[in-house]
C-alpha cells in the first residue's frame, strides 16, 4: 500500500492509499489544501485537527451546494425532455411543380440534343 506525503494547510501528512489511487488521493488533498491555506491566513496557527475539520466542513458545504444545483439541473432536464415535440408542417410540393420541373427537364435536354446537331453539322 503506497504511502503519499501530502501538504495541507502548510503542513505535511503521510497518507496511505490503495495501488493505482495516488492520483485521486492527491486530487483529493490539493482541493483540501485549497480550503484549508486560506483559512490558516485568516485564522493564524490552528490546531491539525481543527484545520482540517473546518476545511473539510467548508469543502463539503460547496459539495453540498453542487450537489443541489445537480438535482436542479436533473430536474429541468427531465421537464424538458418530457414536454412534446413541437412538430412542423412540411411544405408539400404540390404535383402540378413536379410536373412543371420534368416538362422544363425535358427542354432542356432537347434543346442540348438540337445544339449538338448543329456543332456536328
Amino acid at each position: 500500500m503506497p504511502d503519499l506525503d501530502v501538504m495541507i494547510g502548510g503542513r505535511g501528512f503521510q497518507v496511505s492509499c490503495q495501488p493505482g489511487e495516488e492520483h485521486f488521493l492527491r486530487s483529493a488533498a490539493a482541493l483540501l489544501d485549497a480550503e484549508a491555506t486560506p483559512l490558516i491566513a485568516q485564522m493564524g496557527r490552528l490546531p491539525d485537527a481543527k484545520m482540517l475539520l473546518m476545511a473539510g466542513l467548508m469543502l463539503a458545504d460547496k459539495t453540498a451546494a453542487v450537489e443541489d444545483e445537480l438535482r436542479s439541473l436533473r430536474a429541468r432536464v427531465g421537464e424538458l425532455e418530457a414536454r412534446p415535440v413541437a412538430t412542423r408542417d412540411v411544405a408539400v410540393i404540390p404535383p402540378q411543380v413536379s410536373e412543371t420541373l420534368a416538362e422544363i427537364a425535358a427542354r432542356a435536354e432537347a434543346m442540348a440534343a438540337r445544339v449538338e446537331e448543329q456543332i456536328k453539322a
